[in-house]
């Protein structure tokens, strides 16, 4: 059978059992355009408003299904916005297919109209990056892409599409669906591991990474009923272990509270399962001495890369978390740290007691309404900036709950995850929580979810203001305000232009109706908040943070 290398390219694609992707339309891969019109029933294609918000999506829907995510954009400028979705993939561990067009074969190396060595501009952001030049090797290429999106680590992988390939013809077959296997400790590894828990008096299960399954995420919550222990998550991974169990003792992540790195340094014993144990985590490597920690660091990751990275531990375990925690289930426990538990446990609970805030609207309790009210198998989303702390600490994510956010830190993330969660999953509750400036980064994806019907619940954390970089202005140059104000527009009459549900909250007490208005909405809703300034982080005003200095 006779194809071009973009039909062949979508029938690979369906093949390997994808039937989604996300990107904005370009001249140089117009044949794939052409190869997705007439196949809607089989592949739908989200076109975009930035590549940016396209990237994005797709990061968020390798996160959300743990199948590559798949983003096209056009050569050069296209490639260059959806960069920051590469990255946040890499950060994130998320398996991602970047295609992005390029030249014709015939005129590369001459810096022809928007080229760019992709292996290059890409390499350093990647886990791998090529040029399919032959449609003959488009089954090849796509297979391996696949693959190497989903083993070991998962993260992104790019593929640049010369524009000559993909209208050449091949009769070369379609690749095959792809087996991914997660590797499993051996029996050895594991009784090692049971004897050092079981010696432990103060020890800490550190939980997150990519490749959590749902089966593997409900052993994880039996295994901890069965042996309580106190449990933590690793930076923007809260939706890994039941929060609401009485092992959960917080976050591991940015603006980490005194409690949890002490908790950390406090450990005779630290059992990091998924996790990188990256910068957030150890609170710039500071809770665990590099390389040779004083806990005794049990580290389990499915890439071996990961395994003595920054730390050597004293038993590296190359597994999946599944297979790992499936491997632990099994083992019987004689466990003695309930006066440690306790402990941990009561004072992650004194965190969540957070004082009014000052200002019209007051986040804590607003996100203490919110937490009542999200239905149990709700999708919470959010970018970057201090406004997260709200939905990363104090909302509890249950078992069936689902939390995505930029391991990155990158501003923009929460819209377009909620619009694409919102379209996989029409009736489940989407609540994507902004700052101001983080809406702003990618407030036109708004018309997307106009056009595809998926519109989320969206709350704008409003104080004017690019907040987190303001508080670093105070902390380091008080008083000395430069480049952080922000002049915002009627966020509501933009949102009403889109279609959506909008209001202007100015006073708490307004908050629970207008919330209960938004979820009633057919179109999607976005609420501003007004929120003072001065209410920079739960314990921190700017004042106090300027009278330190």
């Amino acid at each position: 059978m006779q194809r071009t290398g973009a039909e062949l390219l979508l029938d690979c694609l369906l093949s390997l059992g994808t039937s989604q992707g996300f990107g904005v339309p370009g001249e140089s891969y117009l044949a794939l355009l052409d190869a997705f019109h007439g196949r809607g029933e089989q592949f739908t294609f989200t076109s975009c408003r930035n590549e940016g918000g396209a990237s994005f999506m797709a990061e968020a829907y390798g996160k959300l299904t743990r199948t590559p995510g798949l983003c096209f954009a056009t050569r050069g400028p296209g490639a260059s916005n959806a960069s920051i979705g590469v990255h946040t993939a890499m950060q994130n561990s998320t398996p991602m297919l970047l295609f992005v067009g390029q030249a014709s074969t015939d005129m590369l190396e001459r810096e022809a109209f928007q080229e760019v060595d992709y292996k290059h501009y890409f390499g350093g952001l990647a886990k791998w990056v090529v040029q399919i030049n032959e449609a003959a090797r488009v089954p090849e290429l796509v297979s391996r892409a696949w693959s190497t999106a989903q083993s070991g680590r998962p993260g992104p992988v790019v593929l640049a599409l010369p524009e000559n390939m993909l209208v050449q013809t091949t009769d070369v077959p379609v690749c095959k669906a792809v087996r991914i296997s997660e590797p499993a400790p051996t029996e050895q590894l594991i009784e090692e591991c049971v004897t050092h828990l079981n010696a432990a008096s103060r020890p800490l299960l550190l939980v997150g990474g990519s490749r959590w399954t749902d089966a593997g995420r409900s052993l994880l919550n039996s295994f901890v009923r069965k042996h309580p222990m106190p449990v933590a998550a690793a930076f923007r991974f809260q939706d890994t272990v039941d929060n609401n169990s009485d092992c959960y003792v917080g976050d591991a992540g940015v603006a980490m509270t005194p409690q949890m790195q002490s908790l950390i340094m406090e450990a005779d014993l630290i059992l990091a399962i998924g996790v990188r144990l990256g910068e957030m985590t150890t609170r710039g490597y500071s809770l665990l001495d590099v390389p040779d920690a004083k806990q005794t660091l049990i580290h389990v990751h499915p890439s071996d890369r990961e395994l003595g990275k920054v730390y050597n531990p004293a038993l590296p375990i190359h597994a999946g978390p599944n297979q790992f925690i499936n491997a632990l289930s099994n083992k019987a426990l004689d466990m003695s740290c309930e006066p440690w538990l306790l402990q941990a446990r009561s004072e992650y609970q004194k965190v969540l007691d957070v004082p009014v805030q000052p200002g019209g609207v007051d986040m804590a309790a607003v996100t203490r309404i919110v937490a009542a009210q999200l239905p149990h198998d709700a999708i919470v989303t959010n970018g970057a900036g201090n406004f997260s702390t709200w939905p990363n600490r104090y909302l509890s994510f249950g078992p069936q709950q689902r939390l995505l956010a930029p391991q990155s830190g990158a501003m923009g993330y929460g819209l377009p995850a909620a619009i694409m969660a919102k379209q996989q999953y029409p009736e489940r509750l989407v609540l994507c929580f902004c700052g101001d400036g983080d809406f702003q980064m990618n407030c036109q994806e708004l018309g997307t979810a106009m056009q595809i019907n998926a519109c989320p619940i969206v709350l704008i954390v409003n104080n004017s203001s690019y907040g987190t970089i303001r508080m670093h202005q105070e902390r380091c140059y008080p008083a000395r305000v430069s480049g952080t104000d922000i002049h915002n527009p009627d966020f509501s009459k933009l949102a009403s232009a889109y279609g959506f549900y909008a209001e202007r909250v100015e006073k708490t007490d307004d908050f629970s109706a207008a919330f209960e208005r938004a979820k009633q909405s057919p179109t999607g809703a976005v609420l501003d908040l007004v929120t003072s300034i001065e209410a920079l982080t739960p314990r921190e005003t700017l004042e106090s943070i300027r009278n330190k200095k």
